[in-house]
C-alpha cells in the first residue's frame, strides 16, 4: 500500500487546517504497517497556477513543512517533500498531456469555479492543473489516495488518465500506470470562525480573533475563546438544542473534535453550563493540544537548515521512487532519451 497525498503551502496555519486534514494524515501514517508507506509532498508547483508573491510561496512552504512535522508526521517514517524538488512530476504531467483531453478538463468542477467568468484570463496551469494532479500520484505509483468530496472528480480523471494510457501504449498483460483507489478519511470537523459561524475559519479573515493559530501562545489562545462570539442562552443537553445557534455549535464541535468526542457527549456533560464555565474548559482543552505543537512549529522555523535538511531528504527519497515510472512512460511513447 503507498498513499499519497499533497496540500498546497498557505501561510498563518490554524486549528481549521490542523483538524481539516493535517491530523488525518499523521493518522494514517501511524496506522501503516512495515510494508506500506506515505508520501506527503507540498503542492507548490500547483500554487502557481494562480497569482502569488514568490517570497510568500516560499516562506509558506517552509512554514507549511514545519507545521506538519510539529503535528506529528514524521520525516523517518512518511516521505515529506515539495513538488518542486521533485521535477519528474512536472515531467510526467507533460507526458501526461498527451493522452488528457481537452473535454476531459472542461468537466472540472473546480475549473469553472476557479477561472469564474473570466475563463479567457485564467492560466493554462489552472485549467491543466488536474493533470498535474494525476502526474503527483501516478509517477509515484499510489495505490490509495486520501479524497474528500472537492477531489473526487480528480481523482477519477487520474484513472481516466492512467486507463487510456495503458490502453495505448502498454500491453494488457504489463499496464504502466497503477490505477489508485480512494480512500476517504474520517469526517473532518469543519471548524468555523470564532467572529462568525456561518463562516469557515480561515487566513485571509481580517481578524486575527476570528482564528486560532498553529503559532498562538497560550494567553492568546485562551484570550480568543473566552472574547469568541457566542449568545446567552445555555448549552443544551442535546444537539437538536444547538439548532440556529452556529456560533455555539462552531465550539462545541471544537471541543469534541480535540476530545475524539461525538458532539453528543460533550453535549451530556456540558448541558446546562454557561459559556463563562464552558470556553474555559475549550480553552484549557486547546493549550493542552497547542502547547507541543505550537512549541515544535515556532522551534523549526527557527531552523531554516533543520527545515531545509528535512525537505531535501524527503525530496531525495521522493525522486528515487518517481525514476522508474518516468523512464518507463517515455519509452512506453517511443520517446529516445540519452
Amino acid at each position: 500500500m503507498r498513499v499519497v497525498s499533497g496540500i498546497q503551502p498557505t501561510g498563518n496555519l490554524h486549528l481549521g487546517n490542523y483538524l481539516g486534514a493535517i491530523r488525518n494524515w499523521v493518522r494514517m501514517q501511524d496506522e501503516m504497517d512495515a510494508d506500506s508507506e506515505c508520501l506527503f509532498f507540498l503542492a507548490d508547483l500547483h500554487a502557481i497556477s494562480m497569482s502569488h508573491e514568490p517570497a510568500e510561496l516560499r516562506r509558506a512552504t517552509l512554514e507549511m513543512a514545519a507545521a506538519l512535522v510539529a503535528c506529528g508526521i514524521d520525516p523517518d517514517r512518511s516521505i515529506l517533500f515539495n513538488q518542486a524538488q521533485v521535477p519528474q512530476h512536472a515531467e510526467l504531467q507533460w507526458l501526461l498531456n498527451g493522452t488528457a483531453r481537452m473535454g476531459w478538463l472542461n468537466r472540472m468542477t473546480q475549473w469553472k469555479d476557479k477561472a469564474g467568468k473570466n475563463r479567457e484570463g485564467a492560466s493554462v496551469a489552472l485549467f491543466t492543473y488536474p493533470v498535474l494532479q494525476a502526474a503527483d500520484v501516478l509517477v509515484h505509483q499510489a495505490t490509495h489516495v486520501p479524497v474528500g468530496d472537492d477531489q473526487k472528480q480528480h481523482l477519477e480523471l487520474a484513472r481516466d488518465i492512467a486507463q487510456k494510457f495503458n490502453n495505448d501504449f502498454c500491453t494488457e498483460d504489463a499496464p504502466l500506470f497503477t490505477l489508485p483507489e480512494p480512500i476517504t478519511p474520517p469526517d473532518a470537523a469543519r471548524i468555523m470562525s470564532l467572529r462568525d459561524g456561518s463562516k469557515k475559519m480561515s487566513k485571509s479573515d481580517p481578524s486575527d480573533m476570528s482564528r486560532i493559530n498553529l503559532s498562538d501562545d497560550p494567553d492568546e489562545v485562551m484570550k480568543k475563546v473566552k472574547k469568541a462570539k457566542t449568545d446567552p442562552e445555555s448549552l443544551p443537553s442535546e444537539r437538536d438544542g444547538l439548532e440556529g445557534r452556529a456560533e455555539a455549535l462552531n465550539l462545541v464541535t471544537i471541543y469534541a473534535a480535540l476530545t475524539d468526542r461525538s458532539v453528543d457527549d460533550v453535549l451530556a456533560e456540558h448541558g446546562g453550563q454557561g459559556f463563562g464555565a464552558f470556553k474555559p474548559a475549550l480553552g484549557e482543552v486547546l493549550i493542552e493540544t497547542l502547547r507541543p505543537i505550537s512549541a515544535r512549529f515556532n522551534q523549526l522555523l527557527e531552523d531554516r537548515e533543520a527545515l531545509d535538511a528535512i525537505l531535501a531528504r524527503g525530496a531525495a527519497r521522493a525522486r528515487d521512487r518517481a525514476a522508474p515510472t518516468l523512464a518507463a512512460t517515455y519509452e512506453a511513447l517511443g520517446l529516445v532519451r540519452g
